[in-house]
């Protein structure tokens, strides 16, 4: 987490999120080459993914209760890193680690993570050229969802000569990926056989919920009760075959932390990993003891007076209404800052009054949130600032945060969930969309991690 310091130590511009904890001499080096390189960071706390995970571990009942927890690390651990994410995501106590296409799976593999250390289960991909030879030859489990798919991971285990490590994906009601209750006959007596020859050794049966995340409407708590019981008859059915599974998994972060009842040998939390609720519906992060692993910061650009009656940005959708300042936020919807979160005024052309994302500015007079205004553009947005520049002490280097960990904008600490709301969307997206032209830097990396996984990151990342 960053602590909030008010001026950087040489530009002393001032710094909304504060400098953030450095390691090293080496490690405050890497953060002003990466402000020479790119006028926005994403700081990744790997403590924070670390002790996310422990907690994660501790709701299921701990190392030894029997229930396994995965790291979701797929999308590039949400935009988080995938390597520092998943190594995080293992000294927090995950023993497995999950990912949707197999080249992240892959790339696991390839940066040391052995079989020895964790299982890793992989369940995207276009069977007609996934490399299933390279993923049974990796330990890597795979997800079975399709005819299609078992015939061609059947023939993938035969040429290598080597059985196959599967989990039969089941839909019970989500719509995705899954064998239907229709068709699960016609898939038993493919599998029956292969299971029993040794080409495909049954290890999981899973499924995923659709409306977890929303435990307070009745509707939708009905709805997830009846996926479960499907999911029950599935196993029933994998049971009565003789193929049973011999783990179950079923719970994403919601039902994690909400649906012990189905937490069986294993969970699967995604976003609670990078310390987000799995909807603002549930509560905030706080309320599940968890903590926002990600900063995103950005330094002004042009800071300037503009007078009364101004149009902001294309279309002339915010108006300024006396004369003000502005500042230039140099980050856009091509790095990933969602061009709805812009903020429109009702003088302006869409005559309508829409907030845009929240920014924390530091002032003279204290932290104060700003909002984007205007439309968000390819590689910057514009901030009113409703003052002048000169009497707040807002200057061009100024560090601003866009989100980070805190109470949310209400206390001037925006988190993602509150960029999620000015842009329509949810929190994964907003950490999903960033680009990978906006460096990510890791602080406590030595904290966190023995001196052969620090090996395994980028030198120029770890602050």
């Amino acid at each position: 987490m960053l602590v909030c310091d008010a001026s950087h130590n040489e530009a002393m511009t001032a710094n909304a999120c504060g400098l953030p904890h450095f390691s090293s001499p080496q490690g405050e080096s890497n953060y002003e080459a990466a402000l020479r390189r790119y006028p926005g960071q994403a700081i990744v706390d790997l403590a924070a993914l670390r002790d996310n995970m422990r907690h994660l571990v501790d709701v299921v009942g701990g190392p030894k209760s029997g229930t396994a927890v995965m790291g979701v690390v797929k999308a590039d651990a949400y935009g988080h890193g995938l390597i520092p994410a998943a190594l995080a995501a293992l000294a927090g106590g995950a023993t497995w680690l999950g990912t949707a296409q197999s080249h992240e799976a892959l790339a696991l593999r390839k940066a040391g993570i052995g079989p020895a250390r964790c299982h890793i289960l992989t369940w995207v991909y276009n069977g007609l050229a996934v490399p299933l030879d390279e993923l049974i030859a990796n330990d890597i489990d795979i997800s079975l969802g399709s005819l299609a798919g078992i015939d061609a991971l059947a023939g993938a285990a035969r040429q290598l000569g080597r059985s196959a490590r599967v989990h039969i994906k089941v839909d019970t009601g989500f719509g995705r990926n899954g064998f239907t209750e229709q068709g699960f006959d016609t898939a038993l007596r493919k599998l029956v056989p292969l299971a029993k020859e040794g080409v495909l050794h049954i290890v999981g049966l899973w499924s995923h919920l659709a409306v977890a995340d929303a435990p307070n409407v009745p509707e939708f708590v009905n709805s997830t009760d009846a996926q479960i019981e499907h999911f029950h008859d599935f196993e029933r059915r994998m049971d009565a075959a003789g193929i049973a599974p011999e783990i179950r998994h079923l719970a994403n972060t919601a039902a994690t932390l909400t649906r012990p009842e189905i937490h069986f040998e294993l969970t699967r939390p995604g976003i609670g990993l990078y310390g987000y609720e799995a909807d603002p519906a549930m509560g905030g992060p706080q309320d599940y003891a968890l903590t926002p692993a990600m900063t995103l910061q950005a330094q002004l650009g042009t800071v300037k007076d503009v007078e009364a009656g101004h149009g902001i940005s294309y279309g002339r959708t915010y108006i300024t209404d006396d004369d003000t300042s502005t500042a230039i936020v140099p980050l856009g919807y091509a790095d990933g800052v969602h061009r709805s979160a812009s903020g429109f005024d009702v003088r302006g052309a869409k005559h309508t009054d829409k907030p845009g994302g929240p920014v924390r500015v530091m002032t003279a007079e204290g932290p104060k949130l700003m909002r984007v205004s205007g439309r968000v553009c390819m590689d910057q947005f514009i901030l009113d600032l409703h003052d002048s520049a000169a009497r707040l002490g807002i200057h061009e280097g100024d560090t601003v945060q866009l989100f980070g960990p805190g109470r949310g904008e209400q206390s001037i600490e925006p988190t993602a969930d509150d960029w999620a709301r000015a842009a329509d969307t949810i929190s994964y997206e907003i950490f999903t969309c960033l680009r990978s032209r906006i460096p990510r830097l890791y602080t406590h990396a030595n904290e966190v991690f023995g001196a052969g996984d620090l090996a395994r990151l980028d030198p120029a990342s770890v602050l």
